[in-house]
Formats: structure tokens, sequence, C-alpha cells
């Protein structure tokens, strides 16, 4: 077989092409409702998302098709965890109220991110400017994610383009937001936990 760079190349790209075909399918179910910390939200919700359940990797491939998984380094049953992890978060970003302090937003984050993350993001909520546009507009977003495609993967980390929608309250009435975010999770297995999130034009500038 030839291995110069350029087969390489293509390889991986052909890999990357049917694993994004592949992601759209396996992960529609779990992949439902996201938020960032450059650009924090106006403020955090009261309900806490609930944890969607993870498929079980029962799946085996057709006969006749490639067991595409041969290639990747994560399984089928990881690849869903990761997802379900990613969306969970994601509304949990999305999801804020005036009334709700730093420390109560980020611990709806605690149990899917990185303690450094949720920092991050608690610093954020309650940079000055932020929170006096919260809490004068008396600020209340549901958020809810969706993973539209992946965009990176190695051995111990997966990257999510994730588009958060979400329905915002406050004094002046009712508005939906939609925002787009590159989502970044490390782990293996089934235990993946979230380290970065940022604007997905960001990655793209």
């Amino acid at each position: 077989m030839d291995n110069s760079p350029a087969w390489r190349r293509i390889a991986f790209a052909a890999i990357v092409v049917v694993l994004v075909a592949l992601g759209a399918y396996l992960l529609g179910p779990v992949a439902h409702r996201s938020h960032p910390p450059a650009r924090p939200p106006a403020a955090a919700s009261t309900p806490r998302p609930s944890a969607s359940p993870v498929p079980a990797a029962t799946a085996s491939p057709a006969a006749g098709q490639p067991d595409i998984y041969q290639w990747l380094p994560f399984t089928q049953a990881g690849l869903a965890a990761a997802a379900s992890a990613a969306t969970r978060f994601g509304d949990a970003y999305g999801t804020y109220s005036y009334t709700q302090s730093a420390a109560a937003y980020g611990a709806t984050m605690q149990p899917l991110a990185s303690a450094s993350l949720v920092r991050q993001i608690e610093d954020a909520y309650s940079a000055p400017g932020v929170a006096s546009v919260r809490t004068g507009g008396k600020l209340v977003a549901t958020g809810a994610a969706t993973i539209t495609a992946i965009s990176a993967f190695g051995p111990t980390s997966l990257t999510f383009d994730v588009q958060v929608a979400q329905q915002i309250t406050s004094t002046t009435g009712t508005s939906r937001l939609s925002t787009d975010y590159s989502v970044t999770l490390t782990g293996d297995g089934t235990t993946w936990q979230v380290t970065s999130v940022e604007l997905a034009s960001v990655g793209n500038s």
C-alpha cells in the first residue's frame, strides 16, 4: 500500500467525510440542544438540563459494509457518550436567569466540564458589563443545543460544532437567538469532559 504523505492526506480526508456523515446519522437522536465563555450569556437559568441517556453500542456493520470504527480512536459508545455530554453542556451553557449568581450558573455545568473551564465561564458571566445588562433587562434564557458536525478528533479528544438556540425573555418581550459554537471534549471510552467552548467563527477566522 502507498504510504506517501499525499496518500495519507487523501485517506484521512475520506475518513473525516465518512465520519461526519455517520456522525450525523448516529448522533441524530442524541444531539438536541450550546453558549461562549468569551462572550458570556446575559444570565443563567434555574432549571438544570436533564441527562440524556447514552445509547448502547449494540449495532454492528451490515454485511459487506465497512466498520469505520476500526479506523477511529473511539468506539460508537464513546462517540455517543461524548455527544451526550456536549449537548447537555450546551443546554446548561445557554440557560440562565438574571436572578442566578455566577456560582449557581457554573454549578449547572460542573458535572460536564473541567473545573478551569467552569471558572472561566463564571468569571465571564459575572463581568460588570454583562451582569448589568442581564440584571437591568431581567433576562431569562432557555438554551437547546444541537450538534451539527464533528470538526476534529484525536486519540483523547473530540470537537463538535454545536448550535445553541435560545428563547430569551426580558422587560421588552421575548426573542430568539441562535449561535454556533465549537465545543471540545477530552477523555476516553465513555467518560468525557468539556474543556473548551468558543464561538465557531473564532476557529474559522
